[in-house]
């Protein structure tokens, strides 16, 4: 427990030196109600329907629009991240190639069971996130990603710059803040209100809020059934919408100790999961993976560990056999999907950081 329940905590906090300068745009009058995460929490059974037969794009996960960026050219794992300057057109227009790349990770079919008692072990040690009454919940993360797009009858593969989003929610999910460079605008946008039906927004696997998580079964058997039957007829096949799922819990949200150690420990009950020896995430963090390839997609998802720690840094999504998106552009070694979690915390207001 936290020693001093008035203190700002914060939990899995990586520095890794600033961004670079981002290029922030207004939206267009009228745009900023519907590019609220409400709308996005909505559609998010959706994109787990269609986002294991297509590559990620603009609108899959936490973007409506593309970053606004400069250019930003490292290292990505072993592969290499080359973005060139905007050019002052929409967000798309701004992002160019050549796409993520990365070296694709040997794969030890017997090992993920093993690798995730021993991250369920650790994550049961973490100290419980336990905020005082009216604090929000803060998460920032980086995170960029490849698509093909398309421009009349030419398609090309294209990347989005690195860049970080913020987001602020209260633990019952009702009222929050969002900053992305690109999305929202430099001031940001709420994220309090009805959904798009006018409707209270209802927590639930796909958009939980802090309240829910802790709702939650924290029995690995139970947790994946409920699992199973609450995103049946999602995704590509059950399995891999489970895994899918799981990651989102972790990587968008910030689960109880208990309930982390229980969703690993239903992760490893999931047939296909593996463990990767090497990977790294959006920050340039090398680690170990546990991961799963969707056999629709030909795309690996990887969830990324500190080696030492055990502690999560982020996700990726990987092709890794045969080729993607519209004229086969997507090929084995592109990096579709990068995201790191840098920090959570409580802090006491909206757009306070820790």
């Amino acid at each position: 427990m936290n020693p001093d329940p008035d203190k700002t905590r914060t939990a899995n906090r990586y520095e890794t030196g600033g961004l670079p300068a981002i290029e922030e745009h207004d939206l267009p009058p009228g745009r900023h109600q519907f590019h609220k995460e409400r709308l996005m929490n909505r559609i998010h059974d959706d994109r787990r329907t269609t986002a294991a037969r297509t590559p990620r794009n603009p609108f899959l996960r936490k973007a409506i629009l593309l970053p606004a960026a400069t250019a930003l050219a490292g290292a990505l794992a072993v592969g290499v991240l080359v973005l060139t300057p905007g050019d002052g057109g929409r967000p798309a227009d701004r992002a160019t190639g050549p796409a993520l790349t990365t070296t694709i990770g040997a794969v030890d079919a017997k090992g993920a069971p093993r690798l995730l008692d021993r991250i369920s072990l650790a994550a049961a040690e973490a100290e419980t996130p336990n905020g005082r009454a009216g604090q929000y919940i803060y998460i920032e993360t980086r995170s960029a990603n490849t698509y093909v797009k398309t421009v009349g009858s030419d398609s090309s593969l294209v990347s989005t710059p690195l860049h970080t989003r913020q987001t602020w929610r209260s633990p019952d999910g009702l009222d929050g803040w969002l900053i992305e460079p690109g999305n929202t605008g430099p001031e940001g946008i709420t994220l309090a209100g009805p959904d798009e039906t006018g409707n209270t927004p209802k927590p639930h696997l796909g958009a939980p809020s802090h309240d829910y998580l802790a709702t939650l079964p924290t029995d690995p058997d139970a947790l994946l059934r409920k699992i199973y039957e609450e995103t049946e007829g999602q995704g590509n096949g059950k399995d891999q919408q489970a895994f899918t799922t799981i990651g989102d819990l972790l990587g968008e949200s910030w689960p109880s100790p208990r309930l982390t150690a229980a969703l690993y420990r239903a992760a490893a009950r999931i047939p296909g999961v593996v463990l990767v020896d090497s990977a790294t995430d959006a920050a340039g963090r090398k680690g170990v993976a546990v991961a799963r390839l969707d056999e629709h997609s030909g795309q690996r998802t990887e969830w990324i560990f500190d080696s030492r720690t055990l502690a999560f840094l982020g996700e990726r999504t990987v092709q890794v056999k045969g080729t993607g998106g519209e004229g086969g552009l997507i090929k084995p070694g592109t990096v579709v999907y990068t995201h790191a979690v840098m920090v959570r915390a409580f802090v006491d207001d909206l757009k306070v950081t820790p």
